[in-house]
């Protein structure tokens, strides 16, 4: 071990009680923090091994998001390779939850250690992996260096680095660039990502630059028929998403569509914070402000009187995109960097987001564009789009009298614009694909 990575280690076995106060604290608002913390530890049950020993795949999504890009790959796998086990972790309860729902049995899922030598390798020991594959910014020094020492290729899979992380990286070299260069392959979204990874000291032949696996997502039949008989029982009342929410941007949100309902007042508003813990929270906040509110979780069925929706559930936000006519994307308003645009893209939705998006910096600027995105500051911006965009032009500053027809072609041309950026980059997971066939010892 070297020395930058033993002080790294240290640091972890030091603030490991100040970890495990932090998962009973937010345990508080969200129970699920305070269980299966042996996992987190190494310590797996026996129900949860693989059934035979050796070449698993062993693929890390740290939250919802990841876990949802990771999904059509997952798929691939398990069709490519029937006989390999996969088995898929998450550091987060939401995206334990998302895995479960999506793969049930046909995946093995567990919490991945965290960064303690000894969790680490009592992960190896369990599950063996034959190939490590990790998604967009899950570089863990550990992991990458124990699986080095057990000859396990470690894959970077739709990679980006901000500059504000690079910078953060660059500040410990004699840790980051071992890590990098111990990398099998870092797979990832942009020239850019990849030049910043290279300055960090990643060798120029372990890049590939692949794209976005997030572009290659599809609503499926099951879904689309869905959505399609949910928003037929709305019939033509105008019907916006406000998506993964987080604290400080509820407020805006609503007092937009306080302004909205003043000239449409059938308006509904689909409302969906990111995490559970803040259902509650965040129905009350509508209350307050006046709104008839229906949960997802209580019933399926929306009448007239009702005025936001609060998405309770875990798992249906990809359909609900499909309920909606205008999509804003939230951890926006707020200094988040952003969620994927590129789900309500995927329905041919016209995107409405806040200015802070580092996380999607490329496709934030292939949407904007191409005309199918539109960025707002506050609840006003907002609130001016969403009447715009249900009700005609905006002539400085005040609303014209509505004009659906011309509404729904905007809202019609900047929902084609969203499907032919993504139509214009699709193909990144056959590249991935194809480099992790090269680079894994079982598909030889």
């Amino acid at each position: 071990m070297t020395g930058a990575r033993f002080i790294y280690s240290s640091l972890w076995v030091l603030l490991l009680p100040l970890l495990l106060m932090r998962m009973w604290w937010r345990g508080r608002r969200a129970p699920l923090y305070r269980e299966r913390w042996a996992e987190r530890l190494g310590f797996y049950p026996s129900t949860a091994l693989p059934k035979e020993q050796g070449g698993c795949v062993w693929v890390h999504a740290v939250s919802v998001g990841e876990a949802l890009a990771a999904v059509p790959m997952v798929e691939q796998l398990l069709s490519r390779y029937p006989e390999t086990q996969i088995v898929m972790t998450t550091t987060t309860p939401t995206g334990s939850e998302r895995v479960r729902a999506v793969f049930g049995h046909r995946v093995l899922h567990v919490y991945a250690p965290w960064e303690l030598p000894g969790a680490v390798r009592r992960f190896f020991n369990a599950f063996q992996p034959s190939l490590v594959l990790l998604l967009e910014t899950e570089l863990w020094p550990n992991i990458v260096a124990i699986a080095a020492t057990r000859k396990v290729p470690v894959m970077l899979i739709n990679g980006r680095l901000s500059e504000r992380s690079q910078r953060g990286y660059a500040r410990f070299p004699a840790l980051v660039t071992p890590m990098l260069q111990a990398m099998h392959c870092l797979a990832v979204q942009t020239q850019a990502d990849a030049t910043r990874f290279q300055e960090l000291g990643a060798a120029e032949n372990s890049i590939a630059v692949t794209g976005s696996v997030k572009f290659d997502i599809d609503p499926n039949e099951s879904l689309r028929q869905g959505a399609a008989l949910w928003r037929q029982q709305l019939g033509a009342r105008p019907v916006w998403i406000a998506a993964s929410t987080h604290a400080g941007e509820d407020e805006p949100v609503l007092v937009a569509h306080k302004q909205l309902k003043m000239h449409f007042p059938d308006a509904l508003l689909i409302l969906v914070p990111r995490h559970p813990e803040r259902f509650a929270e965040v129905g009350q906040l509508a209350s307050a402000h006046g709104f008839t509110v229906l949960k997802r979780s209580a019933t399926k069925q929306v009448d007239a009187a009702c005025d936001v929706y609060l998405g309770d559930t875990m798992g249906e936000l990809m359909q609900m995109f499909g309920f909606a006519d205008v999509a804003f994307v939230g951890g926006s308003l707020v200094d988040v960097g952003g969620h994927n645009l590129l789900e309500p893209s995927a329905w041919g939705l016209p995107v409405l987001t806040g200015p802070h998006l580092h996380n999607f910096t490329l496709i934030a600027q292939l949407l904007e564009q191409a005309g199918a995105m539109t960025i707002v500051a506050d609840a006003d911006a907002l609130a001016v789009q969403l009447v715009g965009l249900f009700g005609g032009p905006v002539v400085e500053g005040a609303v014209s009298v509505p004009n659906q027809a011309a509404s729904h072609a905007r809202r019609k041309t900047m929902g084609d614009a969203a499907l032919h950026v993504q139509a214009t980059h699709r193909g990144a997971l056959q590249r991935v694909l194809t480099l992790v066939a090269a680079s894994w010892p079982l598909s030889s």
